[in-house]
């Protein structure tokens, strides 16, 4: 436990994973209530694919944004704003949902304020973690961020299919307003932050261009976002279609639905807390990264198929465990080959390539789920994330002394 938790010594982020605890929960409380208010509304498994691509495409584009002002401007002020403008947010959809006038309209909107909110925030939070423990505890920090994330995937669908089935949709949105104020709170109480960065001399457009640059020119970093991309447009869809499988696959209902997306993330906090003790990098390209790959794919067509409501948790806990393997050793590794003046923007293409890339995928899901099925759609989804993992195998050799140079030239930095 005491290895466990080497970023804890750190007041700043004590303060900074408290805060985080409590709004991510009701984030995920918000965002499964949404998903079941859609579908109660329209029954249609295209419109849920829509919703997620509105939640979702404004990061693609606006993410290299958030990417530069995290590298130009205090980091702890774009985040206070950001999660006042999301709690406002939450406030709106609570409103009309209690009333009763929420429509299709007004949810595609919310949706695409609250995609263009995350934009920023996303690539400013996961610079900032490591301003506020420093690079020796990085891996540690990044995996426990990773782990608040995933502990609150288990609590908050299930708390949502609880209070859906008693309350209704707009008090979860309610309470996920409410919890804002946590991490609002925490961040306003730090003291001792680092200097903000130094306002670059080129242009703004320069500046954004400089972390694309920097990103595509290095194979190590180049390759691991085209995995991420991969998996992210073929496999991380899943969610989008989970409520169509808990109602029509397992006959089931809200309920049901919040259990399916609680065991997902049981799984991934598994694979973060595991992650979170580690101390070294040297692995995680070939332990970590490529067998998250496979495991994620090979686990959504064994999923994909099953009609038994125990085993389609095992199996997405399992998807889950693998998902995270993945996807939180890449984040490790692309921040270990990034120097701190260029964080922010490399952090901005994983926003674009895990988050901005989804709703491709889930808009695209939800159009061919509604011709084939959906257990033929995760299926193929599966199989692209086991080839794209196999093809990423074939370039290790090569890769894994490029990556300990970047990481020694970004430490030295």
């Amino acid at each position: 436990m005491r290895s466990l938790a080497r970023a804890f010594a750190s007041r700043n982020y004590r303060l900074f994973f408290g805060g985080q605890v409590v709004s991510l929960i009701g984030t995920w409380m918000q965002s499964v209530a949404q998903a079941w208010l859609v579908y109660r509304l329209t029954g249609s498994v295209a419109l849920l694919g829509l919703i997620g691509f509105c939640n979702q495409i404004p990061i693609f584009f606006l993410a290299p944004v958030g990417g530069a002002l995290a590298d130009r401007l205090p980091r702890r002020k774009i985040l206070v704003g950001t999660q006042v403008a999301s709690m406002l947010l939450a406030f709106i959809l609570a409103g009309l949902t209690l009333d009763e006038l929420v429509t299709t309209v007004e949810l595609l909107v919310l949706a695409t304020l609250l995609g263009a909110v995350n934009a920023i925030d996303l690539p400013t939070r996961q610079a900032f973690v490591i301003e506020l423990v420093g690079s020796e505890n990085q891996m540690n920090a990044i995996a426990l961020n990773s782990s608040v994330v995933n502990a609150a995937r288990v609590l908050g669908p299930a708390l949502a299919g609880l209070l859906v089935a008693v309350i209704g949709e707009g008090w979860c949105f309610f309470l996920n307003g409410v919890s804002f104020l946590g991490v609002i709170a925490g961040l306003l109480a730090m003291r001792g932050l680092p200097a903000p960065p130094e306002r670059p001399a080129q242009s703004p457009l320069r500046h954004v261009a400089e972390g694309f640059r920097f990103v595509l020119t290095r194979a190590p970093l180049r390759v691991l976002i085209l995995l991420l991309g991969t998996v992210s447009l073929c496999g991380m869809p899943y969610v989008v279609l989970m409520p169509v499988f808990a109602d029509h696959v397992l006959g089931g209902g809200a309920r049901e639905f919040g259990i399916l997306m609680a065991s997902a993330g049981f799984g991934a906090l598994s694979a973060a807390l595991t992650l979170a003790n580690r101390r070294e990098l040297k692995g995680l390209l070939a332990r970590w990264t490529m067998p998250g790959s496979v495991g994620f794919g090979a686990a959504l067509i064994a999923f994909s198929w099953s009609r038994n409501i125990l085993l389609s948790c095992v199996l997405l806990c399992l998807a889950g465990f693998t998902m995270m393997m993945q996807t939180a050793s890449t984040n490790t590794l692309l921040q270990a080959m990034s120097p701190n003046a260029l964080r922010g923007r490399t952090m901005a293409v994983y926003a674009m390539m895990f988050m901005g890339l989804a709703p491709v995928g889930s808009l695209i899901a939800g159009l061919v789920a509604e011709r084939i099925g959906v257990p033929a759609t995760l299926t193929a989804g599966g199989a692209i994330c086991m080839a794209a993992g196999l093809a990423f195998r074939l370039r290790l050799p090569s890769l894994v002394p490029k990556t300990h140079e970047l990481v020694r030239l970004a430490a030295a930095s």
